[in-house]
Formats: C-alpha cells, structure tokens, sequence
C-alpha cells in the first residue's frame, strides 16, 4: 500500500459529462473527506480520545479543544460510514470506536472533559450523539454493556447546565433524544420546551434567526436546517412530536433553499456574511439536507452542483495546508478569523458539509446531471424579508451581492459597535469587510456615517428596520439608525453580541438610509433626521463602497465627484449623485493592510459631504462588478408634508421611486 502523505490531496478525473459545472462528483467528495481524516491520525492521542491538533489554544482550553477536534471529525467519519453502509476500508471505526471507549473511562487521564467544567462539551456531545445515531448498527451496537453505560452517563451530563438561547438548544435535543433512544436519562418535559423556545426563533419564507436577535447568517442553514431534519428521522424523536413536525420542516427548508441557491456565486463561493465562516464548505449542509429529506424544489443537479461548487472553490483557495489540517481561517491560515472560543480543532465543523456522503452512490443526487445554479441561469433579484436582505446577483460576472437592511446581530435599540461581519450594508461572495485594526471604531466600507473630529465614522448597529420590496424594475429597502460613535479603546455600556466588545458610546445624528438595488449598482441615499439631544449644527457625513482585496492595492482608475478601483478585473465604483444640501464633497480611498483573510491590502472608495444638515440628502450609486457599465442617475423630491422621496432613474430609462424614512 503507498503511503499516505497528508501535503498530497489525490482527486479522481473529472467527469465532465456527470459533473458539467464542476467537474466533482461523489468520488470527489470521498476522497477529500478520506484526506481529512487521515491527515488527523497523527494527532490523536495515545488512547485515541481526543485529537490536539496544532495551532491556537481556545479559551475553552486544551482539554475542550482535544475533544472538540475528535467530536467533530468524528461527525464526518459518521456520514462516510453510513453512506458505505458500514464499509469502512481505512479503518477508521476502530479509530473513533477506540475513542469513544476512552474517551468516557473514568480512568483514563485522557478522559473527556465534563460540562460542569466547560460548557463546550455541550456543544461536542450533540456531534457524539449525532454520529452514534447515524453509526448505530455498526458502531453503538457493537459496544458491550460496560462502554455503552460509561457514554451513557458521560452524554447524560451535558443536558442539565445552562445552554444560551439559540441554536445551541438543538445540541441538547439531539442528545437527550438520543438518550431516550438507548434507554438513558432525559427529561421529556425539557424536550418540550426546548422545541417550542425554539419555535419562537422562527421569522418566515424559511428563515430562522439563531436567537431571537437579528441574528441572519449561515447558522440559518447550517444548524437550524440540519439538526431539525437529522432529529425528526432519529430513533426517539417520535415520542416528541416528530412526526408532525417533519412536515413542517420539510417545508421550511424546501423555501429556504429556493433563496439560499441564489447566495452562491458562480466561482462556488457562498456571500461571505456572519460569525463562524472558519466552517467553509459547513454552507454545503442545507443543500444536502435537500436532498436527504426530499425537502426542495430545485433539482438534485443544482442542489449537488451548489454544494460541489462550494467545497471545490475552499479546496482550491487553501482550507487545508500542507499538513492536511484545515486551517485557521477562510482561505488560508489567518488566525485572527477566529472567535475567542475557537481552536484548533473548531474548523472541522466542515464536517456538516458533507452530509451528502450519507446517501449512497446510487441516489439520484448523484447520479443526476449536474444542472446550472440562478447566478449561471441569468441575473438574480429576490428580497429576503425576513433577514431584510435584497440580492442582486449577475451573471456576466457571477457574482451575488447582498443589500442589508435587517441583520446586525443585535436588538433593534441597541448602541454597540457594529459587527463588520452583520452591520454593513453590503456582502457580496467576492468581498469581505475588512476585520481587525482602525475598522473596529471606525466601520470602513459599505457604510453611511456621520465622522466626529478624529475622522471616525458612527455605527448603524440597534438601527429601525423600514420599507422592503421589489417595484418589478428594482428591488428596495430603508433602514434608520441612531447613528453612535464608539470608543472600544474604554469600557463601557456598548456591547456587540457577536464580538462582545465593549465601549463607551456618544450619540450622533439620526440617519433614514433607502436602498434601491439593480443589477451591479445600488443607489444609496441617506437623509439626516433631528434627534433630541444632539446638536442641528451640520456635520460630515462619509459613503463607503465595495473593498477590493488582494496581494496589491487596487488601482484607481479615478477620482473626483466619483471613485472607482479595480482589482483582478473587478471594479468598486462609487458616484455622488443629486441630492438635497449637503456641502462640498471630496473623495479618497482608504487602503487597510493586513485586515483581511483573503488577501494582504484592502482597497475601499469613499466619498464625503462637508456639511450635512438637518433634513439634507446625501446620494450616491454604489457598484461591483468587472468591466465599465453605465450607472443611474436620481433626484430628491421634497413632498408637501416634508418626506423626501428618491427617484431613480435607469440607463434603459425605468424609474424607481422610494420614500427615505
């Protein structure tokens, strides 16, 4: 047998008659998930309990972060063996069976680490149940009584702490369940109301918000879209209701995935939006859900070329190293990526991509030609309500922008610091905000802010959600923030529920922000509204566009009443149009440096109005997208009542009109 090297990932041919977008098929798909694990051997432990891996130590400590990396990837060795139907050439059920007997010996000084001690265990013991339920004639039966009691009673202990109000109630479902299955403690009661905590987490048209903060992200898909459906069809579930709530399911997911296929560009990258994207080709779970449960409208063509696309375009932007470890980042190894709970071990949540491996060779979503994704089909509009998002996705360029009016993972009211991964008003599957440094204080891109005297711009997070729709020309949408400055430099009342920053917070000006969206532009108009307290004197306000990022600095093709950048043939472009006021205007570009996981320099146009005062209108058309396309031109009409409505004119010549406020 050739020996295994974990710097070589060896991929089958591609078939491009099976797989023409991608080329990837289920051999594809085996063979990566096989590198993974095999890549992990020299990193379990003696008694194969835990697996350390190299790199950054979690808050949660080594302990938890040994177990995490066993857990988790024991989650992906789950879905192998289940779809080879206990076929297991690589022997890596004597591995993950070793583990789990270790694992749970009271004994062992490599034991797992208890709740009690770190809740993250509650966490990685949903993975444990979870791949026990799924490896249950091959794996769990197969135990004797001893080991089988001694994971019993380590399991039983995680569903009796306090878990945070949001998807992590699944984690204890599945566990408990699992438990009632096996003939072990749980609380049907606790069951019942998790379920139903649950239920209040529930927005419409398919999407949950983890929590019940405006919390829209890819935890949409892939934890409260794949545990409830995982559940439903378990052993045990049926004594809490499963079988009326299956349907239910089914069809919330079946509308989900109408929106989320429309999120993926035609490189196979999802928008790159929200908390956690260490997980990476984690986006793949809803999609093989789809197929698992029959919970779709799309056909298994799209579903399978979605989700190959997206595994193939991380695959070949770096998510594993040389080692064969996935790294610490998105791309690449960039450790700042992480949350303060994340280890070494945390990116092996990837795990949930390859739920596909589950069904056999022969399911059809295998054995069906792989068919176009909506980005490939022609260009993309949808409003997403319930996240009070508008994607505009084209396909001349391929790729998908989101326009964002409803998520900032917080409470509408609040005043924290934006989170740079929720608060933006634009994500699109080729950018990303920069995350570290100055932008923390001072949000750099996609942003309309009032700039204090330091020349830091205010944050929109806690702002009123208003207007959202589609006029059949353009889609569109309205927001108003209590515009805030904030100081994380000092402690104080502000906190971001994604990051947990704290600082000391001064209130701006009130800003009504109307989106009207088409195609690669957007058109960004923001009028200043009086608020008690802060003074009617005119002030600065800065629009910021799309940042470019890569090895150089964009180049800037111009800059004067506009800005535009390009960068590997994409362009950022940003042009002041007819507003209302505003004083005189300068434009310039900020350029951030080691910011970004996706590349060394980020490059973000900027325009600013000197003077804006109450009841003026700023306005500006924002774009990205390659090549030159001419842009819309807009005027601010005045109503006799003093609402200040936004016409929008088209280069085809249509006209959109909205209300801003």
């Amino acid at each position: 047998m050739t020996a295994f090297d974990p710097a070589r990932l060896i991929l089958p041919p591609e078939d491009r008659a099976l797989s023409p977008r991608t080329g990837w098929t289920r051999a594809h798909w085996a063979a990566v998930a096989d590198h993974l694990l095999l890549s992990l051997r020299p990193y379990f432990t003696p008694t194969r309990s835990q697996v350390r891996l190299p790199g950054q130590t979690s808050s949660s400590g080594a302990d938890s972060d040994g177990l995490e990396g066993f857990a988790r990837s024991f989650m992906l060795f789950a879905f192998r063996l289940t779809g080879e139907r206990g076929a297991d050439p690589h022997g890596f059920l004597d591995w993950y069976r070793d583990g789990l007997v270790a694992g749970t010996d009271p004994a062992n000084p490599e034991r797992w680490i208890l709740p009690a001690a770190q809740p993250q265990a509650q966490v990685e013991a949903a993975s444990i149940a979870l791949g026990l339920q799924l490896t249950r004639p091959w794996l769990w039966d197969t135990l004797d009584a001893v080991a089988q009691q001694r994971i019993v009673d380590w399991l039983a202990l995680n569903p009796v702490g306090r878990y945070p109000d949001n998807n992590w109630l699944w984690f204890r479902i599945t566990v408990e369940t699992f438990l009632a299955s096996v003939g072990g403690p749980h609380d049907p009661a606790r069951i019942a109301a998790d379920l139903a905590r649950i239920e209040d987490y529930y927005q419409a048209d398919g999407w949950w918000a983890d929590g019940t903060w405006r919390a829209y992200d890819y935890y949409c898909g892939w934890a409260m879209h794949l545990y409830p459906l995982l559940w439903a069809g378990s052993e045990g579930a049926d004594g809490y209701g499963s079988g009326a709530l299956a349907p239910v399911f089914r069809a919330r997911l079946t509308e989900f995935l109408d929106d989320y296929a429309a999120l993926i560009g035609a490189d196979g990258m999802p928008v790159l939006q929200g908390r956690s994207l260490i997980y990476r080709f984690a986006t793949a779970a809803p999609l093989w859900m789809g197929a698992v449960s029959g919970a779709t409208r799309l056909p298994l063509g799209t579903l399978r070329r979605a989700a190959s696309g997206e595994l193939r375009a991380f695959v070949e932007r770096g998510a594993m190293d040389e080692r064969g470890l996935l790294t610490m980042g998105l791309f690449g190894e960039w450790p700042a990526m992480a949350q303060t709970y994340s280890g070494a071990g945390s990116p092996y949540w990837a795990s949930k991509g390859f739920l596909g491996l589950v069904l056999p060779a022969d399911h059809e979503v295998w054995t069906a030609v792989e068919e176009p994704l909506p980005i490939e089909q022609g260009d993309v509009r949808r409003v997403i309500r319930p996240a009070g998002w508008l994607v505009s996705g084209t396909a001349a360029d391929g790729i998908v922008r989101v326009i964002n009016h409803g998520a900032d993972h917080a409470f509408e009211g609040d005043r924290i610091g934006d989170s740079a991964l929720y608060a933006r008003f634009g994500y699109s599957s080729a950018t990303l905000p920069p995350l570290t440094g100055a932008t923390i204080d001072d949000p750099a891109d996609n942003m309309v802010g009032a700039v204090d005297a330091a020349g830091r711009s205010t944050h929109r997070t806690g702002f009123a959600r208003g207007a959202i729709g589609d006029d059949g020309i353009a889609a569109f949408a309205t927001s108003v923030a209590d515009a805030h400055w904030v100081d994380s430099s000092t402690d104080g009342p502000g906190y971001d529920h994604g990051s947990g920053r704290a600082g000391i917070v001064t209130d701006g000006p009130l800003l009504a922000t109307a989106s009207v969206v088409r195609g690669s532009w957007e058109v960004r108009a923001t009028r200043r509204l009086a608020r008690e307290g802060v003074a009617a004197s005119p002030l600065p306000i800065r629009v910021s566009g799309w940042p470019l990022t890569g090895p150089a600095e964009a180049v800037v093709v111009s800059v004067d009443d506009a800005v535009s950048l390009e960068l590997d043939g994409v362009r950022s472009e940003l042009q002041a149009l007819s507003g209302i006021g505003a004083g005189a205007l300068a434009a310039s570009v900020r350029t951030e440096t080691g910011t970004s996981p996706i590349g060394a320099i980020t490059t973000i146009p900027r325009l600013e109005f000197a003077a804006v005062a109450e009841g003026d209108v700023v306005v500006a058309a924002v774009r990205l997208g390659r090549g030159a396309e001419a842009g819309p031109s807009s005027r601010v009409v005045t109503t006799r009542e003093g609402d200040a409505i936004l016409e929008v004119t088209w280069p085809d010549g249509a006209v959109s009109a909205v209300r801003i406020g």
